[in-house]
């Protein structure tokens, strides 16, 4: 093929120019990432000075970090905040598990596709709050509902992305891998999930995001103490400074799962980019 030249390029066309790919800095993306937030801080702050915001309609910053320092030192946040944790992590480990066992199963075998896909596909679209009553029948005001009920919330996340992900799997990989002799169990764990890994870990990240949604139904269910139980004492005596501390803990908490699984995506899957472009 001959090259295009100044002397043979058609008039009125211009030369191609590649793209150019600038990397950013670590210090400039969080800077950037944190702007929203200090923007919604600032407005709070300022909508909290100029009265706009009342105490009794939502406390100041500068009262709710009065009720953190209050509440820690007492005992009370550090209680909760452990209590929470453990029932949201106890249900998300039960809910990833029959997720990632369901969905490998649906998603590499015909037969339990046949027999369980269907019913696992009808059981998702009933929201999970509306189990909250029948959970209490069964098990009580127990730990149980609580841990079962936020169990069944991320089972179905991380079902779908799991059968999703093994169905898109190289079937001429993976009879290949069988043509050397490998077994079902070895072509799962050294082919099909290292081919699924990418929707396991968006499985996982709405898995862990939805652990803390029905960590706040689950804690509805006449606690007795975690984060829910503060909220509810908090609502009793109209302490709208300790509302705003529950709040923005129950936002932390689905901050910081979602930051684990970026860093799980950075370490897997280094390979991967954020956007295009292939900028970070």
């Amino acid at each position: 093929m001959t090259a295009v030249t100044e002397e043979t390029r058609p008039e009125g066309l211009v030369a191609p120019r590649p793209p150019v790919r600038r990397a950013r800095s670590r210090t400039y993306s969080a800077t950037v990432r944190a702007l929203g937030p200090l923007a919604l801080l600032t407005l709070w702050w300022a909508s909290s000075a100029t009265g706009l915001l009342t105490p009794d309609v939502l406390a100041s910053p500068a009262q709710v970090v009065d009720a953190v320092g209050e509440l820690w030192g007492n005992g009370q946040l550090p209680d909760a905040l452990a209590t929470s944790l453990t029932r949201s992590g106890l249900g998300l480990v039960i809910g990833l598990t029959a997720g990632l066992a369901l969905g490998i199963t649906t998603g590499f075998t015909r037969l339990g596709d046949e027999l369980l896909d269907s019913s696992l596909q009808t059981l998702r679209t009933i929201p999970f709050l509306s189990l909250v009553p029948l959970f209490m029948v069964w098990f009580g005001i127990n730990e149980t509902a609580k841990i079962l009920l936020i169990a069944v919330a991320t089972t179905f996340p991380m079902y779908v992305s799991t059968a999703g992900g093994v169905r898109n799997t190289d079937r001429k990989l993976v009879e290949a891998m069988r043509s050397f002799g490998l077994g079902r169990l070895a072509v799962v764990r050294q082919v099909v999930l290292p081919g699924a890994l990418p929707s396991l870990l968006a499985g996982l990240r709405l898995s862990m995001t939805l652990s803390v949604i029905a960590l706040i139904a689950a804690e509805e269910i006449n606690a007795t103490e975690g984060i829910g139980y503060l909220m509810s004492q908090a609502q009793s005596y109209a302490r709208t400074d300790i509302l705003a501390v529950c709040i923005l803990v129950y936002g932390l908490l689905g901050l910081t799962a979602d930051v684990l699984v970026r860093g799980l995506e950075r370490i897997l899957m280094p390979w991967r980019t954020a956007g295009p472009g292939g900028t970070t």
